[in-house]
């Protein structure tokens, strides 16, 4: 039942209600054509992009992936890491129709009846590794975000086709399948600029072993400056493959600065990204790095990242290679599981997560 119209929201707990009891999200208060962003979304002054601070002419690399293996190519990739933390790729070795497919199965899934999506919901989902919210972690947040999202953690092609919902099941699986191919070049190629020379499948798991797809939309916003898409953060994946629609709204922080950069839109392009796993990892010699999603007052946006991690029970740590080779290791060594749910516990707060694994 959607509320009445001349200030729906005032109270905190119809909100509740509306976008995370009954499963509407904020795409279902995007639809319900607000005058006025609700009180619940607007962020804190600091909070808000300031487009005196974007950088207009400035990119992160774009790589061409066709020939991954030859040494120049290496080197852009591995001082793309060490210096942006983000780059693109293209040319790369997944079938711009798996791109396009995985793009319209997460409209479908965002498109099914509220009641429908809300059976994934933590308090409906069968199961922790499929999981449909809203924000970021709203009961740990003063303002929230303008997202709604599908979380899928991969365990097994049998519980993904059990758990799974059925309208973009096949065309995640598909995604992630064909992707893999691309972050083992990423990971090899990382790896020897460590001169971490040999991934063994010790080292494979370690890197990889673990997956999560997120499908993200973010609606159409009323009153878009007072409020964010995704709040300042860095991901607590070794890598994460990122796949983003036409619309644009993905800003990375340039070099500790107080500048934001846009990441284009490239059709056929991925995004990747160092994860807080690879920063601790690689020693700092790798930089995960801030970024955000800014919301749109006149278009609905999606993205589909894959984060690749380490298993939940791995500990990380700086790379033994490294030590060995007499670096003054800066991180501890930390349960994984430990680093993420301190990620979870709050809201959005830059890069302070990695805070959790110094020395």
């Amino acid at each position: 039942m959607a509320p009445t119209l001349a200030d729906p929201f005032h109270d905190s707990s119809a909100l509740r209600e509306f976008v995370i009891n009954q499963g509407n999200g904020v795409k279902g208060l995007s639809e319900l054509g607000l005058a006025a962003l609700p009180k619940q979304y607007i962020q804190p002054l600091e909070e808000r992009t300031c487009m005196t601070n974007i950088v207009p002419q400035e990119t992160i690399p774009i790589i061409d992936m066709s020939n991954w293996e030859d040494p120049q190519v290496a080197k852009s990739i591995c001082d793309a890491a060490s210096k942006w933390g983000f780059f693109q790729i293209v040319n790369h070795d997944v079938p711009i129709e798996v791109l396009e497919n995985v793009k319209d199965a997460t409209y479908k899934f965002f498109r099914l009846p509220a009641e429908v999506k809300n059976k994934y919901s933590k308090e409906h989902s069968s199961s922790n590794n499929v999981r449909f919210g809203t924000s970021f972690t709203p009961q740990a947040e003063k303002a929230l975000e303008w997202k709604d999202y599908l979380s899928l953690f991969y365990i097994s092609k049998a519980e993904a086709s059990a758990l799974w919902p059925s309208v973009c099941r096949e065309q995640v699986l598909d995604y992630m399948n064909k992707s893999e191919v691309v972050i083992k070049q990423l990971l090899q190629v990382l790896m020897k600029g460590l001169n971490v020379n040999e991934i063994d499948e010790t080292k494979e798991s370690l890197l990889m072993g673990s997956m999560r797809t997120n499908l993200n939309y973010y609606p159409k916003c009323p009153n878009p400056e007072l409020t964010v898409g995704v709040g300042r953060h860095s991901d607590v994946s070794t890598l994460t493959i990122l796949l983003q629609d036409e619309i644009g709204g993905l800003f990375v922080r340039e070099n500790e600065s107080d500048n934001w950069i846009h990441v284009p839109p490239i059709r056929g392009s991925l995004v990747i990204n160092v994860g807080d796993a690879l920063q601790i990892m690689s020693n700092g010699r790798y930089r995960s790095v801030e970024h955000r999603v800014v919301a749109n007052g006149s278009n609905n946006r999606i993205s589909v990242p894959i984060f690749v991690n380490p298993r939940p029970d791995d500990m990380i740590g700086p790379l033994p290679e490294l030590i060995a080779s007499g670096e003054k290791p800066i991180y501890k060594q930390v349960l994984y599981s430990d680093y993420v749910k301190h990620f979870f516990r709050k809201a959005h707060n830059g890069k302070k997560t990695v805070g959790f694994a110094e020395l």
